[in-house]
């Protein structure tokens, strides 16, 4: 009997291990990647310059060798609380110039930025 209930005891330790959030346990946010906020993405038109981007929207997160003309910007937000908060902002130039927006944060519909 005394062995049932070590081993009982062990599994309920180890499961509570395995448990995301645990009560009356305080998680900070977690933040990473670049802070991308609609009013942000709003000012981008395309034709600006690599230059003129990076200073509205900060350096991107990924640069591909493969794809030099194409800038990626990827912020999530892990709450304490809450769902987390995923935003993806693909940037496509051609040459020096911004050409194309695309992901789940572009510029808003009422804006003619876009093209």
């Amino acid at each position: 009997m005394r062995k049932i209930t070590t081993l009982y005891l062990s599994a309920l330790l180890l499961s509570a291990c395995s448990m995301d959030r645990l009560p009356l346990v305080y998680h900070m946010d977690i933040q990473q990647g670049n802070i991308l906020t609609q009013d942000m993405v709003d000012q981008l038109e395309p034709g600006m310059n690599r230059r003129q981007v990076e200073f509205l929207l900060g350096s991107p997160v990924l640069q591909s060798a493969f794809h030099p003309d194409r800038w990626d910007y990827v912020y999530t937000l892990k709450p304490n609380a809450g769902d987390p908060v995923r935003r993806r902002l693909t940037l496509h130039f051609q040459g020096d110039q911004l050409r194309r927006i695309e992901g789940n944060l572009v510029p808003d519909a009422g804006n003619t930025h876009q093209g």
